[in-house]
């Protein structure tokens, strides 16, 4: 103890800042500890001066410090450095105490930075633990060999003897878990009064110290387990130990402080035994994992038969008399304290003898079963888990943490770090982590609604309501009306419906009609309320938990089915069985919802209350809550997540290690992948020759016509052929390199060639013309090798890229250019467009509307589309309905196209009929006008005398021929045909529409035949993908704008909305565009941000892990004084020439002495900010003093449509609108434009 303690005085400044230790001293003083919960403040504090100071800050500045950024700042791994630290700091008697590894977390993951990465191979080969796993692998005793020869080779170097069971390295972790076991036996069962110790039941003083060391200790394993490389080794470490069944077994497990630490045992339990293969990295599947349980068995059972006659018995039973615990533990029952210990540490050698627990039965036998019992299948499990969170989960601090979380504690969570051991793993994080942070707004939801609702036991004791709250109503009846048989396997119900009816009489008008939204597939929540009898005081109030506050008693979740009026008559229905000129408006008050249950929560209760006689939770309900639609699919987010495990996920092999974090960073860039385009059609990219050399400014560029003879004179567009060059390099830089311009060497002699090509006639008329790029894309330096290149220009290529866009540099503009060479370069292959905002959504779809990408290929899905720009609507039903009328509008010309030809104008009554004329009378006589047109070349006229359907062209703005020259005449001859031949491709495209009669089949065949572009939101994505591998969706390519601020998993389910085809994934492409410097996703609960890194996206980890990236260099939004606000934070950041050229960016603000100010605004009126409500913050002082500086640019000149007005409160917006409102409309001054007030979740899209 005094090894670790010292003088037994624990400074808890020392797990506030773990990674900056410094200098203890012997603190003699019996004040009582406050009482500590996870998470919880401490109150010593650690300074900043202090750290500077520290012996261990001036160490590592000297030797791992990088700020200098040159080649000799980062010095080479040395070992003996280490372990005098250990010894001269650590070692010595009142010394530095330290919490191990606090800060395992992703800030030191970084493979560049974390020494524990880099030096892994010291913590592999331990020599103590592996002989077993080096025969088990042949690969590993290779090498094992080569690692001893070589280390042996450098102590020859050095002159000093090699025995490597002597190294530091060797038995490190292994004496570092002895070293935990012992503390945690010592403090736990050095003698018989266990309370002693841990603290008594009345809650006297607990030893926090050695609590928060053990459940350190635990989250440090858990967090080597996780993850492949320290995983492979450390488990056999942990199993030699049996650390789990001596944690099992201490008493801080079972006491009433040991809640967190039992909790972070399971959670080590869970990963000792977690279904993957340690060496290869492979997923087991249930099969492998149950064969292997059988195979254990089965050769247990044979041992026992053939050595232990006790045991015959045993060894005789089928494997399902002993597959669980209590029938393992009771056949062992019969052997005697030696014969287990025989057993176990000469036959099945699962202990050492001389482990210090090797005397303890109960040890020996936990050890045994916990050996052979078999585990739950992680999906039976996940499977048997309630959707819908319970008041148990809700109210667990160690789960769901209050948003006051400081970060100086651990936690039972998951953590989202750099690596994963497989897919299932990534997704059952995600899954649990997701899971609780809508709990936590969920509960922050019913803390806000119940005590509105002020609650009361009335004369008859029952529960009543003297408040009222607008997200929650009393329940007037609920009943449950059907409970379904199990499915075949299951002991749940397979489904449970319930009908739940309530008033809406007291409500306004507003309200009411929000409770008459809900709508099928909507999530409500059924509370049961009983308050105490008496009044809670304040103090009384004080001691209470917030479920007693609140008198809250159980909380479940349920889906809507159907909602009914007073009349019973169907609302809101969306399934087609009430027609649109059928359905009329609610009568009356009550409302009858039927409700879906979770059948597993029922199961849950169901089972308690037979077996323990716990009350009877659904006979109790008596509020109804809702929440607010769009915070409140998270229910069908978890089911997506939960469907994917039970999937065989296929992700591209090319994409499926660096996803997980291993293999090398630029294993999935496009110059690894096979299937390239050799040669790429830019089309409007570059608007001329000089831009097309500026774009390669280290290759020589040679222009060259059909004829590949040398072009004097280019004219876009053109066609590049790919240089061998730029398929041999990344063309990137890693996440953490700093930008370098080196000079070419070799590339500059690298030519590229590029074919000025004339594109075909589109048409005689106005429409036919396709729209162009103006656009002019900058070089954007991308690698330290010799290219560049702008980010549009091989983007389109197979494999994955990301790009980084700062403010201003034109990520949208990219992002569409790419889509339009991609969709003209690959017509067959469908792209799937995911942004995170409906905003940033729609403005992608409008800037590939001005691209030329016909509308008929364009689909957006979700809600949102309203607010496009345009008359246009492109919405499933929207594209539809124009589907249908660009057919009539097509066959009225095939009519027209039949006059003109004197035929018959009933060629155009269908689809069909149109294909055929388009055979039999127009493609027939446009091949008889092509062979009469080679035996007359020499006739200038000829064309225009002979041209088959001169009639129809008459009425184009232009005449189309000239009788000048024949090839001019036959270049517009060949763009009318294209015109006609675009016409009837379009009525091929629309024959489906006519033989499909429903609207739901059209708009299938739509999303999943017609469109080539489809865009969504990542939650429209996550919450529909059920929905489309029901339909078949199919893409080919994904392209995600503000992927830095989508949650992880919400990046990942969009790659996997189709179902695999022949055991291969169809993904092709994956281009990834945001900015990780910016916002990052939104997550509320402090702690799942902070300690699980559930904000970090997909986006940013893939920049961590050093995957190659472009990062566009060029701004134009601001001017160069304000982008210097935010330039620092990027390499190489500048201005876009018209920025540094244009005079409205280099002339002072009329007005104004500054660029930009900050401005303190004293209290007003005597106060200054205030929250009339909970979160709803207002400032009057400067929201009149903003609205003044409005008036004054106003009055200077300043349109109102030049000026934005941003607030991150939504309360400050109302309060500036009502400002402007009183003071600018009656002086004429009017409001800004309508655009400026941006919620706080759009601010950053501004």
């Amino acid at each position: 103890m005094p090894k670790v303690y010292g003088t037994g005085t624990y400074d808890f400044r020392r797990h506030r800042v773990a990674e900056y230790p410094f200098e203890t001293q012997t603190v003699k003083t019996k004040e009582k500890q406050p009482e500590r919960r996870p998470g919880g403040n401490v109150t010593s504090s650690i300074t900043l001066l202090e750290i500077q100071r520290d012996r261990l800050t001036e160490i590592a500045a000297a030797n791992w410090l990088k700020a200098s950024g040159g080649e000799d700042s980062q010095r080479k791994f040395d070992p003996e450095l280490v372990k005098g630290i250990y010894e001269t700091e650590l070692l010595v008697f009142g010394g530095r105490k330290t919490v191990p590894l606090q800060r395992f977390g992703r800030e030191h993951i970084s493979f560049g930075k974390l020494t524990i990465a880099e030096k892994t191979n010291y913590l592999l080969f331990m020599i103590n633990a592996f002989q077993t796993e080096l025969c088990l692998n042949p690969q590993l005793t290779r090498k094992w060999r080569k690692m001893i020869r070589k280390e042996a080779k450098e102590a020859k170097k050095l002159g000093k003897p090699f025995d490597p069971s002597k190294m530091l390295e060797a038995a490190f972790l292994r004496d570092l878990i002895e070293e935990f076991l012992e503390i945690l036996e010592l403090k736990a069962n050095q003698t018989d009064d266990v309370e002693s110790h841990f603290g008594d039941s009345h809650g006297e003083k607990v030893d926090d110290s050695c609590v928060l060391y053990c459940e350190r200790f635990m989250e440090f394993l858990i967090d080597l387990l996780s993850q492949l490389p320290t995983r492979r080794f450390l488990k056999a470490v942990v199993a030699d130990v049996a650390v789990v069944p001596k944690c099992h077994l201490s008493a801080l497990y079972t006491h009433e402080k040991g809640r967190l630490f039992s909790q972070l045992v399971d959670l080590l339990q869970f990963y000792e035994g977690f279904e993957i293969d340690d060496h290869t990295g492979s997923q087991m599947s249930d099969d492998d994992v149950l064969l292997a349980h059988y195979s254990r068995l089965q050769a247990f059972q044979l041992l026992a038969f053939k050595q232990i006659p006790k045991l015959r018995d045993f060894a005789l039973c089928n494997i399902g008399a002993i597959n669980k615990r209590a029938d393992f533990s009771k056949k062992l029952s019969v052997l005697s304290a030696e014969e287990l210990q025989d057993l176990i540490f000469n036959k099945l050698k699962l202990v050492s003898k001389e482990d210090p627990c090797a005397s303890k039965l109960d040890f020996l036998l936990e050890v045994l079963v916990s050996f052979f019992e078999k585990r739950q299948s992680q999906k039976d499990a996940i499977n048997a888990l309630p959707l819908y969170p319970n008041e148990k989960i809700m109210w667990d601090e160690s789960l769901v943490p209050s948003i006051n979380y400081s970060g100086e504690g651990c936690l039972a969570l998951p953590k989202l770090n750099l690596q994963f051991l497989t897919l299932h793993d990534y997704l059952l994080r995600n899954f649990n982590l997701f899971r609780l942070e809508s709990t936590y707004e969920i509960r922050e939801d019913i803390q806000e609604a119940v005590p509105h609702l002020l609650a009361y036991i009335n004369k008859e004791g029952d529960t009543a309501f003297r408040g009222w709250s607008r997200m929650a109503v009393p329940v007037r009846e609920f009943k449950i009306t059907e409970v379904k048989q199990p499915n075949i396997g299951e002991v749940k119900p397979s489904s449970v419906t319930a009908e739940v009816s309530f008033s809406i009489s007291s409500y306004r008008a507003h309200i009411r009609s929000e409770w008459d939204s809900i709508k099928e597939h909507d999530v409500l929540f059924l509370l049961s309320i009983r308050p105490s009898f008496e009044p809670l005081s304040q103090e009384e109030a004080a001691k209470c938990t917030v479920l007693e506050r609140l008198g809250l008693q159980y909380v479940r979740g349920c889906e809507v089915i159907e909602v009914r009026d007073e009349e019973g008559v169907l609302m809101n229905d969306f399934t087609g069985s009430i027609k649109r000129d059928e359905w009329k408006p609610p009568k009356g008050d009550l409302r009858t919802i039927v409700v879906a249950l979770d059948t597993a929560q029922y199961h849950m209760d169901v089972t308690d209350a037979s077996d323990r006689g716990a009350m009877d939770v659904y006979g109790s309900f008596n509020i109804l809550m809702r929440r607010k639609p769009k915070e409140n699919n998270f229910k069908a987010i978890l089911e997506s997540i939960r469907d994917l495990m039970n999937e065989t996920c296929i992700v591209p092999d090319w994409l499926h290690n660096i996803f997980l974090g291993y293999g090398n960073p630029s294993a999935a860039q496009w110059t690894n992948m096979p299937d390239l385009l050799e040669v790429v059609d830019f089309k409007d990219t570059f608007l001329n020759a000089d831009h097309l050399r500026e774009s390669f400014p280290y290759f020589k560029v040679c222009f060259v016509k059909a004829d590949h003879q040398e072009d004097l004179d280019p004219l876009p567009p053109f066609r590049i052929t790919l240089p061998k060059a730029m398929k041999n390099s990344t063309h990137a830089l890693s996440g953490d390199l700093k930008s370098k311009i080196i000079s070419p060497i070799h590339n500059s002699e690298e030519k590229i060639i590029v074919e000025a090509y004339i594109p075909p006639d589109p048409g005689p008329y106005p429409q036919d013309q396709p729209k162009r790029n103006s656009v002019r894309f900058t070089p954007t330096q991308q690698s330290q090798q010799d290219s560049s290149k702008p980010a549009s220009s091989f983007r389109i290529q197979p494999g994955l890229t990301m790009v980084v866009g700062p403010p201003g540099t034109g990520k949208t503009d990219t992002a569409v250019q790419i889509l339009n060479v991609l969709y003209h370069n690959c017509p067959s292959q469908r792209t799937l467009i995911i942004t995170h905002s409906n905003q940033a959504l729609n403005d992608l779809f409008e800037k590939i509307m001005e691209r030329d990408v016909p509308a008929r290929y364009l689909l957006r899905l979700g809600q949102g589309e309203q607010e496009l720009a345009t008359d246009l609507d492109f919405s499933r039903q929207g594209r539809v309905n124009a589907m249908l009328v660009r057919r009539l509008e097509l066959l009225n010309e095939v009519e027209r196209l039949a006059r003109s030809l004197k035929l018959p104008e009933d060629v155009g009554y269908t689809c069909e009929t149109a294909g055929y004329f388009w055979l039999l009378h127009v493609y027939s006589r446009w091949e008889q006008f092509l062979d009469a047109c080679t035996k007359n070349k020499n006739k200038p006229t000829f064309v225009k005398d002979r041209f088959p359907f001169h009639d129809f062209f008459s009425n184009t703005p232009q005449p189309v021929f000239s009788g000048e020259s024949f090839e001019k005449d036959m270049r517009a001859a060949k763009g009318c045909f294209r015109h006609l031949s675009t016409m009837f491709q379009e009525l091929e495209e629309c024959r489906a529409f006519e033989l499909l009669k429903s609207t739901a089949d059209r708009a299938n065949y739509l999303m999943t035949k017609q469109a080539k572009i489809v865009a969504m939101t990542c939650t429209h994505a996550a919450l529909k993908r059920k929905d489309f591998l029901q339909v078949g969706f199919k893409y080919d390519n994904l392209l995600m704008e503000e992927s830095a601020q989508i949650l992880e998993i919400e990046t990942f389910i969009p790659m996997l909305l189709q179902r695999q085809e022949d055991g291969y994934a169809r993904l092709k492409r994956c281009i990834l565009i945001g900015d990780h410097h910016q916002l990052p996703p939104v997550v509320k609960n402090m702690a799942f941000q902070k300690y699980s890194h559930m904000d970090q996206s997909l986006f940013t980890r893939f920049v961590r892990l050093g995957i190659p990236y472009i990062e566009l260099n060029a701004q134009g939004r601001a001017r160069s004084s304000l982008a210097k606000l935010y330039n620092w934070r990027y390499r190489d950041l500048g201005d876009l020439p018209f920025v540094r050229e244009d005079p409205i960016f280099n002339k002072a603000n009329s007005g104004f002495s500054y660029d930009y100010q900050l401005i303190d605004v004293p209290d007003y009126l005597g106060k200054g900010e205030t929250a009339p409500s909970p979160w709803f913050y207002q400032n009057e002082g400067e929201a009149e003093y903003l609205v003044s500086v409005y008036m004054y640019m106003r009055l200077l000149g300043y349109p109102a449509s030049k000026i934005s007005i941003l607030t991150t409160y939504n309360g400050q917006k109302l309060l500036i609108r009502d400002v402007i409102r009183r003071r600018c409309n009656s002086c004429g001054i009017g409001p800004p434009s309508k655009a400026i007030f941006l919620s706080p979740s759009c601010l950053h899209s501004f």
